[in-house]
């Protein structure tokens, strides 16, 4: 079977356009819901709420009901009957998974840290201390106290989502981390996520997932403390909590689906490319654009994303997300490849070319680049050092990847002596006045008169 990829011409289509309509359809807005999911949310609440408002309605409760709203929200979407001391994995357990875990998977968890912890430590910024006419003034780092850490667990259980999250803050040097994961075999019940857990020193693991999960943390419930600050991937559910929550906790991101853009040319080798844009459309919906200004390259790109869909395991859910959500854009030359990777601004960018630096250079916005044939996507996403959460949906035009300095909070110190403050009052006079803020004006005049 053909693959029926959607192929983009810039000489005559309107590329902006078509990435836009394509942005639409995996908007973390939520005013999209599948028929499965109207069923759900029937069954569940009774009538037919959209994403926003069922979630609206969690976190509201978990805000006035606690423990209470959120053990029943876990029985009525997860299934899972919990009781108040089942919402916390012991620790007997935590060590138990580490004790039973394949070795292997320890062994790379360790490897892995050491890469996360190198990179990591080498961004976190220095106190800065300026001396000024009779005074000094500071900016002063420190870390938060305690964070939660959003592990999905639906589809498949994330050990590496733990190692991306946990390991910038404990750099950062957060005290706490607590990590929520759904009441499933893929998520707090998984011995890989909870052996990755205990490996690394994380003590904190809630049987709790979705919204209700994100309400606890930023709320604060009977047995869950609130915390400061709200990290990682999931679901619509928790992107659109996440959003609501925003301002009581800080988040990270308001995060789409997974999407790479590979930039090919006549130096790539199309069979690693294949399996770089399968690699993202297997998250299904993950969105994978192939972009280049050699035709005979983009065809035989195709044919190789055909040859492996064909081979791999999870070759036909791959191909519904890339038929659904994939595209393949034929630019008029090089620098216009770099334009249209710039208006895309996507999650992941693999510049697949012997010439990888010198484009690089040329597009401002990715949340991560990958380069050359030999640097796959998978690599950032389990073990190079910078975290695989990424900013999605176009966002990295203004956006980060998560990393150790986000989980650090900021503040100034200033200093005067009186000569100090006598130097800089005639300005501070003027303004004031001019404002109108009189009792501001007069705290200084007061001071050096």
């Amino acid at each position: 079977m053909a693959l029926n990829i959607a192929w983009f011409d810039s000489s005559t289509d309107d590329i902006s356009a078509k990435m836009a309509q394509l942005r639409k359809q995996l908007s973390p807005r939520g005013d999209v819901v599948s028929e499965a999911g109207k069923k759900k949310t029937m069954e569940i609440f009774g009538e037919a709420l959209t994403p926003q408002q069922v979630v609206a309605k969690i976190c509201r409760d978990v805000d006035e009901k606690g423990l209470e709203a959120v053990l029943d929200y876990s029985k009525r979407i997860d299934g899972a009957d919990l009781k108040p001391e089942d919402l916390r994995v012991p620790l007997e357990e935590l060590e138990r998974a580490h004790r039973e875990a394949d070795p292997a998977l320890v062994e790379a968890v360790r490897n892995i840290k050491k890469n996360i912890v190198a990179f990591q430590s080498a961004l976190l910024p220095e106190d800065v201390r300026v001396e000024v006419n009779h005074g000094y003034l500071c900016q002063k780092y420190r870390p938060m106290k305690r964070i939660g850490i959003c592990c999905p667990g639906g589809a498949a259980a994330y050990p590496s989502t733990i190692l991306m999250t946990a390991i910038p803050a404990q750099v950062a040097g957060v005290e706490e981390i607590a990590v929520v994961a759904p009441p499933t075999p893929n998520g707090a019940y998984n011995i890989n996520m909870l052996a990755t857990c205990y490996e690394i020193g994380v003590r904190e693991v809630y049987r709790v997932g979705g919204a209700q999960a994100v309400a606890a943390m930023a709320y604060g419930v009977e047995g869950l403390p609130k915390v400061d600050k709200i990290v990682g991937p999931g679901n619509l559910f928790v992107a659109l909590a996440k959003k609501l929550v925003y301002g009581d906790v800080d988040i990270d991101s308001i995060a789409g689906p997974s999407e790479v853009v590979v930039i090919v040319d006549h130096t790539t080798d199309t069979r690693f490319t294949a399996l770089d844009l399968i690699a993202q459309a297997e998250h299904s919906p993950g969105a994978s654009i192939l972009i280049g200004h050699e035709r005979e390259v983009l065809e035989k790109a195709c044919a190789s994303l055909d040859e492996e869909l064909n081979r791999l395991e999870r070759g036909a859910l791959a191909r519904t997300a890339l038929e659904t959500y994939g595209a393949v854009i034929l630019a008029k030359d090089e620098d216009e490849v770099c334009a249209l990777t710039d208006q895309i601004a996507p999650e992941h960018l693999h510049i697949a070319t012997d010439s990888a630096a010198r484009l690089e250079e040329k597009i401002r916005n990715a949340g991560a680049v990958f380069l050359g044939n030999f640097t796959p996507v998978a690599s950032g996403d389990y073990a190079a050092g910078p975290s695989h959460v990424l900013p999605t949906s176009g966002t990295a035009r203004f956006a980060h990847g998560l990393c150790a300095n986000d989980f650090l909070r900021s503040h100034s110190v200033i200093h005067l002596e009186r000569e100090g403050l006598k130097a800089i009052s005639e300005e501070i006079r003027v303004l004031a006045t001019k404002e109108g803020l009189t009792a501001h004006r007069q705290s200084v005049v007061e001071r050096v008169e």
